[in-house]
């Protein structure tokens, strides 16, 4: 007889989704909007004052990444706070109304195609706990599963980060360079290419066409930057 004690399974597959939106939301926006940026301000100084550029772009970059990273907390906080909220009617609907929920456990396993015989044992076994009977409900009448309680400040953090390491992207050849426009060409073709690449990689995770959501992906933030520098030009006349 098979005596092995296997390890248990544990499922990840809702943290890996909530890490991934996090990072898909701080790095496209931290590519793009620094990127419409620094090319606006390079329209603007032409080949003087580059030192603005990057200046401009650290500020952009630390305002946009707090303000991204504070949406995301927000988001979390609002998360736990519904659940929270849900719950306690849960737990309030059980204790005065406990026959309208076994109804509502009952319909449920009934939908499973189970026989009545089975359907009122489920029912039975279900109901005996209050606080597995108000977790059942939460997740199946709710659709709702207990958050992560840290889940608002990994947000914050992830989106805020993965904000700062796309925005360090299109502005890193302003550092190297002496004037706005040569920066600004080399970082054209860095950010397009890693907006094509990070467009590819998040459109095939998310099940779309990985060529098609690239090129999207890498579009939008050419029209962003070509907008910019047309406006900052317009200006100038």
């Amino acid at each position: 007889m098979d005596t092995t004690v296997h390890p248990a399974h544990i499922e990840e597959h809702m943290s890996g989704s909530q890490i991934l939106r996090d990072i898909v939301i701080g790095m496209s926006d931290g590519l793009t909007v620094p990127f419409a940026l620094a090319a606006g301000l390079s329209g603007a100084v032409g080949n003087d004052h580059i030192n603005l550029i990057w200046i401009a772009g650290l500020a952009e970059i630390a305002a946009g990444s707090i303000a991204m990273g504070l949406g995301g907390y927000l988001a979390g906080k609002t998360e736990i706070d519904h659940y929270n909220s849900e719950l306690k009617r849960e737990y309030d609907e059980v204790e005065r109304v406990p026959d309208r929920e076994r109804d509502e456990v009952k319909e449920f396993f009934s939908g499973l195609g189970l026989s009545t015989e089975v359907q009122d044992k489920a029912v039975e076994e279900m109901t005996k706990d209050k606080d597995k009977w108000v977790d059942f409900m939460m997740k199946y009448e709710l659709g709702l599963d207990k958050p992560d309680p840290q889940r608002a400040k990994k947000s914050a953090f992830n989106i805020g980060f993965s904000y700062i390491v796309g925005g360090l992207i299109p502005l890193s050849p302003y550092f190297f360079v002496s004037n706005g426009l040569s920066g600004l060409k080399i970082s054209a073709v860095i950010t397009l290419i890693c907006l094509f690449i990070f467009g590819y990689f998040k459109s095939k995770l998310t099940g779309v066409h990985p060529l098609g959501g690239a090129l999207r992906v890498m579009v939008i933030g050419a029209l962003a930057a070509g907008c910019a520098f047309a406006v900052a030009k317009l200006i100038q006349l």
